[in-house]
């Protein structure tokens, strides 16, 4: 299964996080995503657990990954707040338009860190480029969209609002023609 490592922000903030796409949503070349499957992407784990010749950990043991990165970042709940508009990988190339995290970034990155060392002692590939918390907000394909993604960058940017957060979550991800459906595998509590 395509797997991944998240904190979900609430189903209260999915009206914020749609008025954030707004200026940019209907672009051609943009595919907003759900906003109310916005989530922080704490560690991309890719394929797990589907193959039989044994080079892919098991759920069992990203579980175990998970609960082992839980203890050792030693994060209880916090705050977290989802503003400001970036991009990736630059302005002048956009492929993904996102909203940043202005509290709870030094929480999430210890999770981020805790389970990068605990699931690449598994096999799982490292991530390579550097840890940014943000939430996905579209995913753009050409020149008309990444235009439309500039005007938002100039404009005032969105402030999406803040939650606590008390767990991580891995999730299972399912690629679909209407996009990523996401389901909840296990939940991690903090502190």
């Amino acid at each position: 299964m395509r797997a991944f490592f998240a904190v979900d922000l609430p189903d209260s903030l999915a009206p914020a996080v749609a008025d954030a796409q707004a200026p940019f949503a209907d672009a051609a070349g943009v595919n907003p995503v759900d906003p109310e499957q916005a989530h922080v992407t704490l560690k991309f784990l890719g394929e797990i657990g589907g193959r039989d010749d044994e080079t892919e950990p098991t759920v069992d043991d990203v579980i175990a990954a998970g609960e082992r990165a839980v203890d050792r970042a030693a994060v209880g709940p916090f705050k977290c707040t989802i503003a400001d508009l970036g991009v990736f990988p630059n302005r002048e190339y956009i492929s993904v338009a996102w909203a940043g995290v202005d509290s709870g970034t030094e929480e999430l990155t210890a999770l981020h860190e805790a389970l990068e060392a605990e699931t690449t002692a598994l096999g799982v590939d490292p991530e390579e480029h550097e840890f940014t918390p943000h939430v996905t907000l579209a995913r753009v394909e050409n020149a008309t969209g990444a235009e439309a993604v500039r005007g938002a960058l100039d404009a005032d940017d969105p402030e999406i609002g803040s939650f606590a957060v008390d767990e991580i979550r891995l999730m299972r991800s399912t690629l679909t023609e209407s996009g990523p459906e996401y389901d909840v595998v296990r939940e991690f509590d903090l502190g």
